[in-house]
């Protein structure tokens, strides 16, 4: 059974810091692409960060500078670190796997930023 677990919300002031965390199991881990999107109430889902299974790094204009995707293959498990986050930083964020055709999502962690 397949599982993405995402970890680490919370209220947070404006200009503070959170670390997500997305604990994969069921699947060979190292092998997928990994991504966190988050979506805001009446507001479509949208990319933040990913990471491919080599490492490399694409990120939302809006995030840059200030969110970090990470990943450890040790532990099956991609971080985001959120930095200088802003009110419209709140969403809940979701974590995807992806191989090829084969896509899983979490079930997602909310961020609020108060201001």
């Amino acid at each position: 059974q397949v599982q993405l677990v995402e970890s680490g919300g919370g209220l947070v002031q404006a200009g503070g810091s959170l670390r997500l965390s997305c604990a994969a199991s069921g699947i060979r881990f190292s092998i997928y692409g990994m991504g966190w999107y988050r979506q805001a109430p009446g507001k479509q889902r949208e990319l933040v960060a990913a990471i491919t299974s080599a490492g490399v790094t694409n990120y939302a204009d809006s995030v840059k500078g200030r969110f970090t995707i990470s990943r450890e293959n040790a532990k099956n498990t991609v971080y985001l670190q959120m930095n200088s986050l802003k009110p419209e930083d709140t969403a809940v964020y979701y974590c995807k796997g992806v191989l090829y055709a084969t896509v899983y999502w979490g079930q997602g962690t909310q961020v609020t930023v108060s201001s």
